[in-house]
């Protein structure tokens, strides 16, 4: 689709075209956006702030899935697997090494990348189902590795209790500030991420870089090899890409994403084990990157939020559910949250297959050339 601007906002060099915000408008609604939710703590509830942790780590697990399946066209229903992988590297690093949370993140995401890698390996000789299904044994075999071995380490079905990330800061005039406690082994200042007020921070921090580095590899020499290999692999070989290679560098940076996701749940959940996150997280992820749009930058966001949104609608109806039908007490909990994803799934796929970036592109496009938009 072809972007439209509006009359006199045209682009002199390369580095302009490539000039993600262009208009000084733009960069004041940024900051503002980023301002509010920064500070979103001081006016939201706890639950609305813990609702945000949610989608913002969704969100990252999502742009993960997107470079796999959006931009090279693998798909994979092992994504939550790999979200396991860093949950418990990054709790065993912290809990056995006594490294801390800022230290073990990085750390975790390669470990899941790795373990990605391992589950890529079909890809040089299998396609479509049949990776679905490679890549679906992740789902199986990880929880049960976490449950079955290894459980003085990693105490089996109980699973592991997550330590409290922890910032240290200096000491101001023999003070601690920012609703730091003083930390006697260090003598520093220790800041406490123990709630969600506290903990969005590290979410939104995180979510901004993932997001910087998704939207810079879809324009790279690499993000456009990615979407050679997913357009036509035979012709991306025959143009010198190698679509294996390309194929294992997506599952290593979509693993690599899910590490980072599964770190931040975990601590955010304050417990980590097999049950954590599924295979119908797995499939959740893959409807929010559908619902959102395949292969667009924005489309995670937009399809991590209103999935999300979504089981939050069916939380709230699932009292009226009850009321209307006292019979339906015992499962409407359960069935009403699958039931209304797979709803909105079906109807997306019918009404709007390309997902909500495309509609959202031809809203901007619309408004920029008003009142011509017709």
């Amino acid at each position: 689709m072809a972007i439209m601007r509006p009359s006199g906002d045209f682009d002199r060099s390369y580095k302009q075209d490539m000039t993600v915000i262009r208009q000084r408008w733009q960069y004041i609604l940024l900051i503002m956006t980023l301002l509010a939710l920064y500070t979103l703590p001081m006016y939201a509830s706890e639950a609305t702030v813990s609702l945000i942790n949610r989608i913002g780590i969704a969100i990252i697990a999502v742009q993960g899935l997107n470079i796999l399946t959006g931009y090279t066209g693998q798909i994979s229903l092992g994504q939550a697997a790999f979200m396991t992988v860093g949950g418990y590297t990054s709790t065993l690093l912290m809990t056995r090494m006594g490294l801390n949370f800022f230290a073990a993140l990085p750390i975790a995401a390669l470990t899941a990348g790795l373990i990605g890698l391992l589950f890529g390996l079909p890809s040089l000789r299998v396609k479509g189902f049949y990776l679905v299904m490679a890549t679906l044994s992740a789902q199986f075999i990880i929880p049960w590795v976490t449950r079955t071995l290894w459980q003085d380490t990693l105490n089996g079905a109980q699973g592991l209790i997550v330590p409290v990330p922890v910032i240290n800061l200096p000491v101001i005039a023999n003070q601690c500030f920012l609703s730091t406690t003083f930390n006697a082994e260090t003598a520093q200042c220790a800041y406490r991420f123990a709630t969600p007020s506290q903990f969005i921070y590290i979410t939104l921090t995180v979510l901004i870089f993932t997001t910087i580095i998704t939207h810079n590899i879809s324009r790279s020499r690499l993000g456009r090899a990615f979407i050679s290999v997913r357009d036509n692999d035979l012709a991306a070989e025959l143009l010198g890409i190698n679509p294996f290679a390309y194929k294992l560098r997506a599952f290593f940076l979509a693993s690599v994403y899910a590490g980072i996701a599964g770190a931040l749940l975990a601590s955010n959940l304050r417990h980590i084990n097999s049950a954590t996150v599924g295979l119908n997280d797995s499939v959740l992820l893959l409807g929010m990157l559908i619902v959102g749009g395949l292969g667009t930058s924005v489309g995670p966001i937009f399809g991590a939020a209103l999935v999300t949104l979504l089981e939050e609608i069916a939380v709230v109806l699932t009292p009226l559910v009850i009321t209307v039908a006292p019979d339906l007490a015992g499962g409407a909990t359960a069935a009403l949250r699958p039931l209304i994803f797979g709803l909105a799934l079906m109807l997306f796929l019918i009404f709007e297959p390309r997902g909500m970036a495309y509609r959202w592109n031809l809203i901007k496009a619309g408004w920029r050339l008003r009142p011509f938009a017709k």
